[in-house]
């Protein structure tokens, strides 16, 4: 040393600081004592170097004495709460420097120990999910300590419906780092119908370890977070009210609906297939229908003939005469044939001799629903050509009468592709048509 050093000379104090240990977020002090062993009067400048340097400081920072003086200068360390200041040794080292003596400066050491301290910040979003079975949040969680951690996750629930899956289970983190922990909330049965369940929990974050093996204090947890997980029912309320007017509509159609139009299709085709009723008189004062379907005909004493298509199925017609109109009579004839499936029938009706048929109305009645094609004819001439799944009941009407000389026939012919459906509803043997024709009777003579 030389005479202007600051030293502590033989029997002086020692230049050398006491270890001091701090906590962070706190203030700790320790000393140093400064002796001039030099003949002079010198002024010493003290400066604290090392990692310490920006948290602590010398009171006073400088001094003078005289030959053979000491004093004893304080060193304040205030390190503050930050994961910066790592917990653990670090160096303190104060700078002497002698004003006369610049080149005897000399830099005093000691150890600085940092003290453990343990701070989490978590945050959970969204603290309210809804779903069906499942909602999934984040929890993002920091350290902010000055120790590396391992970190652990308790949820609490009231009861046992929800189940909690995190991801990662345990992260580790140093000092300062963050991460987001993705958590899935799981309920086991879902809700069907009504208002939705309300699955309040809470989180704890603890430390379950400091990266060390070696387990934190008490005081390492922290307040629990409050969330909460709304289960939404799988169909809402006014479906319940859908569905009950569904099935008081679907009961309505089979209890009365249902019967009544079965009950209506029936009488309609019964009415179809009946003969029309003759009107009052009879032609050329005989009980004789105007003509006969193919096949001959037979009086009857209502004043009906009969008669049968060619084929298989038979046809007939019957006819009716009423009040002489323009010079005739108003007469009709029906022609009632019977197809098997997958064949061909035709079914007539014969003008009488020395008359004049002239037709202005025809109805045709499909009332099974058959499939196939009719084919109506007026003597040699091709009225109308139709498919039967077209039609139900299908009637032409004329204003100038078509026609049709004596011993000509009104001719349908029919090729079954498809018996139908009757009101019965079996399925039909053989396609049934019905062709209704009316107009006026004129005599030629």
């Amino acid at each position: 040393m030389t005479p202007s050093a600051a030293s502590s000379g033989p029997g002086a104090p020692s230049l050398d600081i006491p270890a001091v240990t701090v906590a962070p977020g706190s203030t700790a002090t320790t000393s140093l004592t400064v002796r001039n062993d030099s003949d002079i009067v010198e002024a010493y400048s003290l400066e604290v170097v090392g990692d310490c340097a920006s948290w602590a400081t010398v009171e006073p920072s400088r001094v003078s004495l005289y030959p053979g003086a000491s004093e004893t200068v304080t060193i304040r360390l205030e390190p503050p709460r930050s994961p910066e200041i790592r917990a653990g040794e670090l160096p303190l080292g104060v700078r002497v420097l002698p004003a006369e003596h610049p080149d005897a400066v000399t830099v005093p050491e000691t150890t600085v120990h940092i003290e453990e301290f343990h701070e989490l910040r978590t945050e959970l979003a969204p603290r309210r999910r809804r779903g069906w079975l499942r909602g999934r949040y984040r929890l993002a969680v920091r350290n902010q300590g000055n120790t590396p951690v391992q970190v652990g996750f308790a949820p609490g629930q009231a009861g046992e419906e929800l189940a909690f899956a995190f991801n990662p289970a345990e992260p580790k983190l140093e000092p300062g780092e963050s991460v987001e922990v993705g958590l899935r909330v799981r309920t086991g049965k879902p809700v069907w119908f009504g208002s939705p369940a309300v699955w309040p929990f809470t989180l704890t974050t603890a430390e379950t370890g400091d990266g060390d093996g070696t387990q934190p204090d008490e005081t390492a947890g922290r307040p629990p977070l409050d969330a909460e997980f709304v289960q939404i029912p799988i169909f809402p309320k006014w479906l319940l009210a859908v569905l009950a007017v569904l099935l008081a509509l679907l009961l309505a159609w089979f209890t009365l609906v249902r019967p009544a139009v079965r009950s209506a299709a029936k009488e309609a085709a019964n009415e179809v297939v009946q003969p029309r009723p003759t009107p009052a008189g009879e032609q050329g004062g005989k009980g004789r229908t105007p003509g006969t379907g193919s096949g001959g005909a037979s009086a009857s004493p209502a004043g009906q003939g009969k008669g049968s298509g060619s084929g298989a199925g038979g046809g007939g017609t019957s006819t009716g005469d009423g009040t002489a109109v323009g010079g005739g009579q108003q007469s009709s004839a029906t022609i009632d044939l019977k197809t098997s499936g997958g064949g061909t029938e035709t079914g007539t009706y014969k003008v009488p001799e020395k008359s004049v048929f002239g037709v202005t109305d025809i109805v045709v009645a499909n009332f099974q629903g058959d499939e196939g094609v009719m084919t109506i004819s007026f003597g040699s001439r091709k009225i109308t050509t139709i498919a039967l799944e077209t039609f139900r009941n299908q009637d032409y009407h004329w204003v100038t009468p078509i026609k049709i000389p004596a011993n000509n026939t009104v001719t349908i012919e029919v090729t079954c592709t498809k018996p139908g459906t009757p009101a019965t509803g079996r399925q039909a043997q053989g396609c049934h048509e019905v062709l209704n024709v009316s107009g006026v009777v004129s005599r030629t003579e």
